[in-house]
C-alpha cells in the first residue's frame, strides 16, 4: 500500500523533528520533505509532490496563506492542513478560503493530527474539536440574536406615529401641535424611538423609514 507523502512546513526545527518522529510511527505515512518558511514550502511542494502539507501559520517570508494558494494552484491534488497554535476564527476562515483541508491546533493530541492527515488524504476536511466548538457557540449566538424581537416591533404606537411624521419632514413643534402633545413629550418619544432603533441623525431616520416602507420615496414627475 502506498504511503501518504507528507511535507512539513514550520519555522521551528525542533517542532518539525517532533512531528517527523510522530509520523514515522505510522505505517501508512512518511515525511518526504521539510520547509522553514512559506517560500520554501512552495518550492519543496513542487519538488517532492506531497499528498499532504502540514503548514504552520506565521512563518517568516511568504505568508502561509499565500503559500497554500500557490501550492493548490500548482498541484490541486495536494492537501494542506494548517497546524497552528492560533485558535482564531479569522485565520480559520482565511485558511478555508485559500483551499486548506483542515485546521489542527498544535496542542491537540497526536491521534487528532494523524486522523486529520488521513481525512485530508481521503478528500475530507478536519477541524480540531476546540475550533469546531467555537464555531458552534458562535452559530448559536447568531441564532439567538436573529430570534430577538425586531427593533421596530419594540416601538409603541405613538413612537411609530412620531417616527413617520419625523421622516415626512415635520418638526417636533409641528408634530406636537398635530398630535395635541407637548413639545417635551414629542422630544421624549423621538429620543426613545431613536435609541431603540439605534439611529443617530435625521438622515438615518429617513433612510430607515423608507427601508421599512413607513414612508414612500417621492415619485418623479
Amino acid at each position: 500500500m502506498a504511503k501518504v507523502r507528507i511535507l512539513l512546513a514550520d519555522d521551528h526545527t525542533l517542532f518539525r523533528q517532533g512531528i517527523r518522529t510522530l509520523i514515522s510511527a505510522e505505517a501508512d505515512m512518511e515525511v518526504v520533505g521539510e520547509a522553514a518558511n512559506g517560500g520554501d514550502a512552495v518550492e519543496r511542494a513542487n519538488e517532492v509532490r506531497p499528498d499532504v502539507v502540514l503548514m504552520d501559520i506565521g512563518m517568516p517570508g511568504l505568508s502561509s496563506f499565500e503559500a497554500t494558494r500557490q501550492i493548490k494552484k500548482n498541484r490541486a491534488e495536494t492537501k494542506v492542513l494548517f497546524l497552528t497554535m492560533y485558535d482564531d476564527e479569522d485565520y480559520l476562515v482565511e485558511g478555508m478560503e485559500v483551499g486548506a483541508s483542515g485546521y489542527v491546533l498544535k496542542d491537540s493530541p497526536s491521534g487528532q493530527l494523524v486522523a486529520a492527515i488521513r481525512d485530508a488524504q481521503r478528500g475530507g476536511s478536519y477541524l480540531s474539536p476546540r475550533m469546531l466548538s467555537q464555531l458552534v457557540d458562535d452559530f448559536r449566538t447568531r441564532i439567538k440574536s436573529a430570534n430577538r424581537m425586531p427593533r421596530f416591533a419594540t416601538l409603541t404606537s405613538r413612537e411609530r406615529e412620531v417616527l413617520k411624521m419625523l421622516a415626512e419632514g415635520n418638526s417636533v413643534k409641528e408634530i406636537a401641535c398635530d398630535l395635541n402633545l407637548s413639545v417635551k413629550t414629542v422630544e421624549a418619544h423621538k429620543f426613545n424611538l431613536m435609541r431603540k432603533l439605534d439611529i443617530h441623525n435625521k438622515a438615518q431616520l429617513v433612510q430607515y423609514a423608507i427601508q421599512k416602507k413607513i414612508i414612500k420615496l417621492p415619485t418623479m414627475a
